[in-house]
C-alpha cells in the first residue's frame, strides 16, 4: 500500500532510458514515490486516471500525443494532479505553451537532481492546497442548500460580481469611465479585475498603459478547465494600483477566435478569483457584448445628453425587457454631462424612465490628457468633480450590490 505521506509521481516518457534515469533519481528520496510510468502521452493519461497521483513528470516530444496536449486532457479529467514539463528545447514559446496548458513547471533535460526534487516538492505542496479545496468545495455542494447555505461562499471564496459597462451608442467615454471606476472599487481587500470586451478594437490596457503578450484569445480555447495559475499567468498588472486586467487581442483578426460562450466561462470563473469583475464593452450587441451582459450581476448603461444616445438608451431599455434582465440590476450614468445643454440629467431620466445613478461632468482638460498618457484621472486625487462624479458611481455600484445580494438571501 501506498504511503499517504509521500508524493505520488508518474513519469511519461517515450524512452525507456529516460524513464529509468528519473525513476533512479527518485528512488532514495524518502518523501517521494514513483508509482507509475508510461511510455506515450495517451498512455499517460490512462496511468494518471489509475494510479491518482499528485506529480506528473511528462515529455513533450512523444510519437502519438504530446505532452503538451496530454497535459490540457489530464488537467481537464484531474485538475488537482500537477504537472511538470521536461523538454530538452528550452524555448520560452514551450514554457509559454506549457503553462497555459496547466503545467505547474517546466525543466530542461536532463534535469539535475537537486532542480527535480525541488520542482516536485513544490508541486506536491500545490496538490495538496488543490485537493483540500477540492474537498472543501465538496462538502459545501453536498451539505443542505450547497452553496447558498454556506452564504455564497465556494471552497470558502465568495463568488465575486460582475458589473459590465455598456454604452448602446459609440462616443459614450465607456472605457474611461470603466477604467477609472476600477480604480475607485478596488482594494487590497477587495480587488478589481477589469475585462476588455471589445475584442477587435479594445484599448483597455493602453488607458493603464499597460501592455504584455498575454490576452483573452490565450484563455478562450481552455474555457471548461481554467485554473487560477493560468488565468494569472495571462493577466496583466498594473503597476500603480496592483489592478488586473484582461487584455483584448492585439490584432482585430484575433477576435474571431473568442466565441461569446467561450467568454462568459472566462467571466464566471474570474468571479470565484476576484471580488468585482469589471467588463468594458463595446457599442454593438454581438455574442461577446450579449454574453458579458448575461453574466452580469449589474448592467451600467452610459449616455450623453444627444438625442442619438437617449434614443439607443431607450431601445436597449427595450430588449432588456424583452429578454427578462430585472430592472434592479440595470443601473444608468450620464457622462460628460454639459450644462450649457438643454438636455438636462431630470429631461433624460424622465425620458428612459430610468434613474440616473451619477452625473460625470465633461472635463477635457482633465480626462483627455490622463487618456493619452494611459494614467487613470481618478489616480491624479478625487476632488475634482469629474473624479466626484466616478466615485459617486462607485459607491452607487458597491450599494446597488448589497442590496441585490441582500434580496437573493433574505426569506420569501
Amino acid at each position: 500500500m501506498a504511503d499517504a505521506a509521500k508524493i505520488r509521481v508518474v513519469i511519461v516518457d517515450d524512452i525507456a532510458e529516460t524513464r529509468e534515469n528519473i525513476r533512479k533519481l527518485l528512488q532514495f528520496e524518502p518523501d517521494v514515490e514513483v508509482v507509475g510510468v508510461a511510455r506515450t502521452g495517451k498512455e499517460g493519461i490512462q496511468v494518471a486516471s489509475e494510479t491518482q497521483p499528485h506529480v506528473i513528470l511528462m515529455d513533450i516530444n512523444m510519437p502519438d500525443m504530446d505532452g503538451i496536449t496530454a497535459t490540457e486532457q489530464i488537467r481537464a479529467k484531474l485538475p488537482g494532479v500537477q504537472i511538470i514539463i521536461l523538454s530538452v528545447q528550452s524555448d520560452s514559446n514551450y514554457l509559454r505553451r506549457a503553462m497555459l496548458a496547466g503545467a505547474r513547471d517546466f525543466l530542461t533535460k536532463p534535469p539535475d537532481l537537486d532542480e527535480l526534487t525541488a520542482a516536485i516538492r513544490r508541486a506536491g505542496q500545490m496538490a495538496a492546497v488543490e485537493q483540500a479545496k477540492s474537498a472543501a468545495t465538496a462538502a459545501i455542494l453536498s451539505s443542505p442548500g450547497g452553496v447558498a447555505a454556506a452564504g455564497g461562499f465556494r471552497g470558502g471564496l465568495p463568488f465575486g460580481k460582475i458589473i459590465t459597462v455598456y454604452a448602446p451608442k459609440g462616443g459614450a467615454g465607456s472605457t474611461t469611465v470603466a477604467v477609472n471606476l476600477a480604480v475607485a472599487m478596488h482594494s487590497a481587500e477587495k480587488p478589481v479585475v477589469a475585462v476588455d470586451g471589445r475584442l477587435q478594437f479594445g484599448d483597455l490596457s493602453f488607458f493603464f498603459n499597460e501592455q504584455g503578450r498575454n490576452n483573452v484569445a490565450d484563455l478562450a480555447p481552455r474555457g471548461d478547465e481554467l485554473d487560477v495559475e493560468v488565468v494569472e499567468e495571462v493577466l496583466l498588472k498594473h503597476k500603480d494600483t496592483d489592478i488586473r486586467i484582461l487584455a483584448a487581442p492585439p490584432r482585430p483578426e484575433q477576435a474571431e477566435a473568442v466565441t461569446g460562450e467561450q467568454f462568459g466561462k472566462i467571466l464566471v470563473y474570474l468571479k470565484t478569483m476576484y471580488p468585482y469583475i469589471l467588463v468594458d464593452t463595446g457599442s454593438q450587441l454581438d455574442d461577446v457584448t450579449l454574453a458579458a451582459i448575461d453574466a452580469s450581476d449589474i448592467i451600467l448603461l452610459l449616455t450623453t445628453q444627444d438625442i442619438p444616445s437617449i434614443k439607443n438608451i431607450r431601445l436597449f431599455l427595450d430588449l432588456a425587457n424583452a429578454l427578462g434582465i430585472q430592472k434592479n440590476q440595470i443601473m444608468m450614468a450620464m457622462n460628460r454631462y454639459d450644462k450649457r445643454r438643454s438636455i438636462t440629467p431630470e429631461r433624460v431620466a424622465d425620458i428612459t424612465k430610468q434613474e440616473l445613478s451619477s452625473i460625470i461632468p465633461l472635463e477635457e482638460r482633465l480626462v483627455v490628457p490622463a487618456m493619452d498618457r494611459g494614467a487613470p484621472f481618478l489616480l491624479q486625487g478625487r476632488n475634482n468633480p469629474v473624479a466626484k462624479g466616478i466615485t459617486d458611481l462607485a459607491d452607487a455600484v458597491v450599494n446597488r450590490l448589497k442590496e441585490l445580494e441582500e434580496a437573493e438571501t433574505s426569506p420569501v
